[in-house]
């Protein structure tokens, strides 16, 4: 396989984005599809095991997922025994998710595996060019919510037209 350090003419920064994150998440999923929930089950473990489920509604709210859809989720993380519903000591109508001694377990099976699908998909990379990117990703991801938006770009361009809107 050879290398092509120079970028095509006519590339597209969305659609080779596009064509990584699908192709990760394709094998993502497929590495988390046996448990509870798959990918969703995978993000409640996760946030359980990092202490950021304060409560089963404001996990809901994070994760971006229904109430009722939560509900269900962790029903069936529970009945695996890869979570606990727990009172919380300052109110007692709020319940806290706790990750269990089997839930750990199984979160650090998952991550090998998407470890192993994160070499997958940066296998054309060099070891110096995967450290590269995983810093250029995570200072873009760390920006992304101070990206404008169209129309705050086309206000912008009309109160300062000296100012380049950045197309063709």
């Amino acid at each position: 396989m050879t290398r092509n350090h120079h970028r095509p003419a006519q590339f597209d920064f969305g659609l080779a984005l596009s064509a990584v994150v699908r192709g990760y998440f394709k094998a993502a999923d497929r590495a988390v599809d046996d448990l509870p929930g798959g990918p969703r089950g995978y993000q409640v473990l996760s946030a359980a095991a990092r202490g950021e489920a304060p409560s089963q509604i404001a996990l809901a709210q994070q994760l971006g997922v229904d109430r009722t859809v939560m509900t269900y989720l962790l029903d069936d993380l529970e009945r695996a025994g890869f979570v606990e519903r727990r009172p919380d000591p300052a109110d007692r109508r709020s319940r806290q998710i706790v990750i269990t001694a089997p839930g750990q377990q199984e979160l650090c099976r998952l991550e090998r595996k998407l470890n192993a699908v994160e070499d997958t998909v940066l296998t054309p990379l060099t070891p110096t060019e995967r450290e590269t990117l995983r810093d250029m990703l995570s200072r873009l991801a760390a920006y992304a919510g101070d990206v404008p938006n169209a129309c705050q770009l086309a206000e912008h361009t009309l109160t300062d037209p000296s100012k380049p809107t950045g197309s063709c």
